[in-house]
């Protein structure tokens, strides 16, 4: 039998080890990671890397190989995961598929080896041990909170989506064949150590993902071995292929990625439509019907000179008022993005405090989680839009860092009354947008001040905003 209160020491021995890991995590944190902003955060990502070198040198450009031998790094990177974190993470309800990927290079194809359900620990470890495959753990951001921290910094600091997934490899075995991606990719050596090889571009700066053949891509521009504390950058397009060398038990890397769809192709097409919008309701040019039966001919030739007009002159337009606004691109980056990190502090997130009035002072705060849209509708609103408030007033924690980066199926939800909550948000009168560009400057205003016509205009604006968590008081 089990003796008398070992269970209960037991687990305070755990809790001891846990409290003692976290101490020293903190400690690696603060030594090797500034996250003061998100420019400091990514200057210390790179490190000793300048950022200004990095985007005049590297970016988009060719891979950047950073090897370190700092034992305080390794040690702060291999908190963000490590293999024995899968069992914990098994324990709270894991998925083949949507959370875990099982899956082994064979003959220079991607074998996937997933059962289906839930992720059963021990099934997983053998799978790992036995048949030497490699476990894939989709956006683990949505658990550990260090890659949240880390993460949320990086996309205040790229203004795109950031997500990430963790590599675990048994010795002598490689997970995914030579392949490349649609996303610029930071790779950071956890555990273990990983032996790369890089290859030129088939498609330079490419759009989607694609495997190649090992006979289509000739010999490595770059080999190496990444140990811990060590990052590796390649921009999207570069060919790769990673495996764990024999007499290393396992590697662990997690790899940070972003500026999917993010293109100025992207940019256009998502910025056109309002200015093609805008620019009809003022020249009628754009309000001329199409020639007869044009949608019904295979070959519209004779109508490219007239097009080719329309867009000059749309050129024209934009070079002359400057204006030319994204929609959907906003909207998609700020409804799925991660909610601030602030720890344990949830309560700037929860509305409190004192009213503002008209004699009061007004700051926003999280300018950099929240944004300002013109749309192009009958109604010639101004939407502001942010990350989503959960049920308990916590920014977006309980709901969208569980989803982040996840591809839900269906971007709306609907609530048991039937309401559609596919926007966090407000929408006011267009002629609110010079008083929300004032607060949106990020210096204290008085309400007073705000740039509308009437007191109670005033007054409406600054509890509105006050009610959505998004100014401070004063």
């Amino acid at each position: 039998m089990p003796k008398k209160g070992g269970r209960q020491a037991e687990m305070g021995k755990e809790m001891q080890v846990q409290c003692k890991r976290a101490k020293v995590e903190a400690a690696c944190s603060l030594a090797v990671m500034s996250f003061e902003s998100p420019d400091s955060l990514f200057g210390s990502l790179i490190s000793p890397i300048k950022p200004e070198v990095f985007f005049r040198e590297y970016w988009e450009q060719k891979p950047l190989l950073v090897q370190r031998n700092d034992p305080l790094l390794a040690a702060y990177y291999q908190s963000l995961f490590q293999l024995p974190d899968l069992k914990e993470q098994c324990s709270q309800g894991l998925y083949y598929g949507r959370d875990i990927n099982i899956c082994r290079c064979v003959n220079g194809k991607k074998k996937v080896l997933n059962k289906e359900g839930k992720v059963n620990y021990m099934q997983l470890k053998k799978d790992f041990d036995q048949k030497k495959a490699t476990i894939q753990f989709h956006q683990p951001q949505r658990f550990k909170e260090e890659l949240w921290k880390i993460q949320e910094k990086l996309e205040c600091y790229f203004g795109s989506l950031v997500g990430s997934n963790v590599y675990i490899t048994p010795q002598g075995s490689q997970g995914l064949p030579p392949h490349y991606d649609d996303v610029e990719v930071f790779i950071l050596q956890l555990e273990g150590e990983k032996h790369w090889r890089l290859y030129k571009p088939t498609v330079h700066l490419a759009r989607e993902y694609n495997v190649e053949s090992e006979d289509r891509i000739g010999k490595p521009t770059h080999e190496f071995v990444l140990k811990p504390g060590d990052l590796l950058y390649f921009p999207r397009g570069t060919i790769h292929q990673a495996d764990t060398p024999p007499g290393i038990s396992y590697s662990t890397h997690v790899t940070i990625s972003t500026y999917q769809n993010n293109s100025w192709g992207d940019f256009l097409l998502d910025a056109i439509p309002g200015l093609v919008f805008d620019t009809a309701k003022e020249d009628v040019a754009l309000r001329t019907s199409i020639p007869r039966q044009l949608l019904m001919q295979v070959d519209i030739a004779d109508s490219t000179k007239k097009l080719s007009s329309i867009l000059r002159m749309l050129a024209d337009r934009l070079e002359n008022t400057r204006e030319l606004r994204s929609s959907d691109m906003k909207k998609d980056f700020i409804m799925n993005r991660l909610p601030p990190y602030l720890g344990c502090d949830s309560d700037p997130l929860t509305p409190g405090g004192k009213l503002p009035k008209l004699d009061s002072q007004i700051r926003l705060q999280f300018r950099d989680h929240a944004i300002i849209t013109v749309e192009p509708d009958q109604e010639n609103s101004v939407s502001i839009r942010k990350a989503p408030l959960c049920t308990s007033g916590v920014w977006g924690c309980c709901r969208v860092r569980e989803t982040h980066m996840m591809g839900t199926e269906d971007d709306d939800t609907t609530t048991e009354e039937g309401m559609s909550q596919q926007t966090h948000g407000l929408r006011f009168p267009l002629s609110y947008f010079d008083a929300l560009k004032q607060i949106w400057s990020g210096s204290t205003v008085y309400v007073k001040e705000l740039n509308l016509t009437s007191d109670a205009e005033k007054e409406n604006l600054a509890l509105s905003l006050w009610t959505e968590c998004l100014i401070e008081v004063f």
